[in-house]
């Protein structure tokens, strides 16, 4: 049984009140909140078991290094990497793509060659790229997509060719919740003799995800968008990849030996991880999954995708409202505008009724563009949500429109 109710007790902050009126909190796109099992467990780690990893041979030391070497084996079952040496902790999905971007791309990439992101992308899955095409001298190229929000298929197919060498799409869409066709992505990609980076910030959280069964090269996520602590997430990479790249920094513990005339690099995945890591994150990043995993992938996203069709439909009701992101395959995302009104100034009556949502141009400023307009009112959903609070945004909504207009 899904107990909406039994989880949001689970989540201390949502019994917060905001401007005197019960915390509706539907940012969860940008940051969810965190279950007391993941605060509890962050709190146990600083109060029971802080120490460095790898480098003591006393009880705290080897402690720690167990705590955070499982988490890496939690994780990689959480996804279905072959190994957990395949799994790669850093600070988030951005610090990966950057990594893959440098370690892999710097390598890789040649004069006239050409990499692959999509109208869809955040900044930090174009930027990076951008970066690398300009110092290698490569392309970047960018598929297009259609009014719904949906990745023009037909488009990609012709704009792939032996020159492509990465492409480099989002799994979810941060800003309209367009769920793509991964793994069609992935193989039309692998045919074309191209490597696949998959952001699945927005993913992980909301649907199942194998990573051997999409066959991505490349996989990214942060913990703070999937109840766990921010400053931590995780890169996965083929094992044959990540054994080709260089290190993306130096310095402690990505070394095997070091002397003045030479440096060798340590082992998978230690060869990525320079210097003390983000232990604390890492170790509760797997509570996290434990948490999600208890309540089932499943159940999580039956529940958040009839929130997000009985919302949708509401705020249709409400004359002027414009939707972004009418994508068939979707999810946990309403973006939106009222027809006249600034998303702003939307956004800041909502706050007056203790509704979060997110304004503006949701860090994808080439997909306003693309729509013409300067930003979106997003709510994105979460597993704790309920039809009483898409009801109280409902309320706002048409607050907001009365007094605006």
């Amino acid at each position: 049984m899904f107990d909406v109710e039994k989880i949001r007790n689970d989540f201390p902050i949502l019994a917060s009140k905001v401007n005197g009126k019960n915390l509706v909190y539907f940012d969860n796109a940008a940051t969810t909140q965190k279950p007391r099992r993941v605060i509890d467990a962050l709190v146990k780690y600083y109060s029971e078991q802080n120490s460095n990893v790898h480098r003591g041979v006393h009880f705290l030391s080897d402690k720690a290094t167990t705590l955070y070497e499982n988490s890496r084996k939690t994780i990689a079952e959480f996804i279905n990497a072959g190994k957990p040496e395949e799994l790669i902790f850093v600070r988030g999905t951005t610090e990966a793509i950057n990594l893959v971007a440098y370690s892999y791309g710097m390598e890789n990439i040649n004069s006239g060659d050409e990499i692959m992101v999509s109208t869809l992308e955040h900044h930090s899955n174009i930027v990076p790229w951008q970066i690398l095409c300009q110092k290698k001298n490569a392309v970047l190229k960018v598929i297009p997509i259609n009014d719904d929000g949906e990745l023009d298929m037909d488009a990609f197919k012709k704009l792939l060719n032996s020159k492509t060498k990465i492409v480099s799409v989002n799994h979810i869409s941060n800003s309209l919740g367009t769920v793509n066709p991964a793994a069609e992505i992935i193989k039309l990609s692998h045919d074309a003799g191209a490597v696949v980076f998959i952001d699945g910030a927005q993913s992980v959280q909301h649907l199942k995800v194998d990573v051997r069964e999409l066959d991505a090269d490349f996989y990214a996520f942060s913990g703070h968008k999937m109840y766990g602590p921010t400053g931590i997430g995780i890169l996965y990479g083929k094992e044959k990849l990540l054994d080709s790249m260089r290190p993306y920094q130096s310095g402690g513990d990505m070394i095997k030996n070091v002397s003045f005339e030479l440096t060798t690099y340590n082992e998978l995945p230690y060869k990525f991880e320079a210097g003390t890591p983000d232990i604390s994150g890492a170790i509760v990043l797997s509570e996290a999954v434990r948490y999600i995993n208890s309540i089932g992938l499943d159940n999580i996203s039956r529940h958040e995708h009839e929130l997000l069709e009985y919302g949708t439909a509401k705020l249709r009701e409400i004359e002027g409202f414009r939707l972004y992101g009418n994508a068939k395959n979707k999810a946990s995302v309403i973006s939106f505008l009222l027809e006249g009104i600034h998303p702003y100034d939307t956004g800041t009556i909502l706050d007056k009724m203790g509704i979060a949502v997110r304004t503006g141009l949701h860090c994808t400023e080439p997909l306003m563009k693309r729509f013409g307009i300067p930003g979106t009112v997003r709510a994105s959903i979460a597993m704790y949500n309920t039809k009483s609070e898409l009801d109280s945004l409902f309320e706002g909504v048409k607050k907001a429109k009365r007094m605006l207009t």
